[in-house]
């Protein structure tokens, strides 16, 4: 008798996978039948998932002509009844009339497996991404707008000629004291000539003024012998006035008085003129030495006017302040410079990095803090420092209009505060490498 069989889990419709069994009988040859009109069942199991919809059931099949057996009878058709949910264990199939049907996992312990999983995997990257900011991101403090720096002294003359050779070129290395440009000297070499001449001039105005001091001196000791003279005139016009004052009247003439007495006030004269001579004698001493100051005085700028002569021959050749490299030449041969004519600018060998860090990342940076930093030219090439120094004061206000916040709408903004960082190690171990100001750089600044 054909029969259909309904095994399924005991779940809802959402979660059965149901396994149909169908028995079809077949006719077999009348020798290897036992009795008449008996077939053979064979059972064919069908699994396939259910949507979560009810199970349609099936309708009966239409009315046919069975087939016939081995003996030309028809066997009776059974209606086939629809596929009924059990509650209960699956019934097992007699042995030898159907095989099982693999067994598929339920779907809720597959669910459970995906959660789990999937949890894991979560709590795995969240650890990850703890673990990589509390060691490579919380200690420490970076930032891009940052830029080496270092020391670029500007090349000007000091004297305005015209350039007659050059020894440089662009990009070379040059050393403190190389002879870099040549002006021309005819210019400067007669300037030199004309103040040699005039410290000479002013050389023996000098010394004619040492012989006027000398003059000057004789004059007093001569003035000074003078005043003796006639201090002693005087004495001996005294003693005659006196001597003669002193005879009786009938023993002395009138004209002898008279004539001793005129002695006396011409000699006083005398005196009165010496002294007077003195005097101007001693004025001229001191005249004399004044000239003498003065001419030292012309001498000495004479003797500077001769070596600012000199001074400016020797700018006439143009060498290197220091070590460094030639860059922005912007002179030839033939060009009239003057001193606000710059010629070329000079890179010295040190450097160092200038950092502006946000004034919220200044917290916990001090100076000392070792420091990694990536050129943008070289992003293989690991260069490492420390923090030297940070400057006291942020960037605006140093600037050539800095911020009036008092006035107007305020508007917070912040900050950026430059930070210096010195370089370690030997930044000219490869030459095809070259750290010049200006370049870009991403410091990375470890501050706990």
């Amino acid at each position: 008798m054909p029969t259909i069989q309904d095994e399924s889990d005991a779940k809802t419709a959402t979660d059965t996978m149901p396994q149909v069994s169908v028995s079809l009988p077949v006719p077999v040859a009348p020798a290897a039948a036992t009795a008449p009109g008996s077939s053979v069942v064979v059972h064919i199991t069908l699994a396939a998932p259910v949507a979560a919809v009810a199970p349609t059931p099936m309708l009966p099949a239409s009315p046919a002509t069975p087939p016939a057996n081995g003996n030309g009878k028809t066997n009776p058709v059974k209606e086939v009844d629809p596929p009924a949910e059990q509650n209960g264990p699956i019934e097992e199939q007699p042995a030898g009339t159907a095989s099982e049907a693999p067994k598929t996992p339920p779907p809720h312990k597959n669910r459970l497996l995906i959660i789990f999983l999937s949890s894991a995997a979560v709590l795995f990257v969240g650890i990850a991404i703890g673990v990589y900011y509390f060691f490579y991101v919380a200690p420490y403090e970076s930032t891009d707008d940052a830029y080496i720096d270092g020391h670029v002294i500007s090349i000007n003359p000091q004297v305005s000629a015209l350039v007659a050779s050059i020894h440089i070129d662009d990009n070379v290395y040059v050393h403190k004291g190389d002879l870099l440009i040549e002006l021309d000297l005819t210019d400067y070499q007669v300037a030199l000539s004309q103040k040699r001449g005039a410290e000479a001039s002013a050389k023996g105005k000098l010394e004619q003024a040492h012989a006027g001091v000398d003059a000057a001196v004789s004059a007093v000791a001569e003035a000074r012998a003078e005043v003796d003279s006639v201090l002693a005139k005087l004495e001996n016009a005294d003693l005659n006035l006196k001597h003669y004052e002193g005879l009786d009247a009938q023993a002395r003439s009138q004209q002898d008085l008279d004539t001793a007495t005129a002695n006396r006030k011409t000699a006083a004269a005398a005196v009165e003129q010496a002294n007077a001579q003195l005097q101007a004698a001693q004025s001229q001493v001191t005249s004399a030495k004044a000239n003498v100051i003065a001419a030292d005085g012309d001498y000495q700028k004479a003797q500077a006017d001769t070596l600012q002569a000199q001074v400016n021959l020797g700018y006439c050749r143009i060498v290197a302040p220091c070590d460094g490299k030639v860059t922005n030449k912007n002179v030839d041969p033939g060009d009239y410079v003057t001193s606000a004519t710059q010629l070329f600018q000079l890179v010295r060998d040190d450097v160092w990095v200038t950092a502006n860090f946000k004034e919220t990342q200044l917290n916990e940076m001090r100076p000392g803090q070792p420091v990694t930093l990536t050129v943008d030219a070289y992003p293989k090439m690991a260069i490492h420092g420390k923090v030297d120094s940070i400057q006291a004061g942020s960037g605006s206000r140093f600037s050539i209009i800095p911020a009036e916040n008092a006035t107007g709408n305020f508007v917070k903004i912040v900050q950026r505060v430059p930070v210096k960082i010195t370089l370690e190690g030997d930044l000219d171990a490869d030459p095809k490498r070259l750290l010049s100001p200006g370049m870009s750089v991403d410091p990375e600044v470890r501050v706990h």
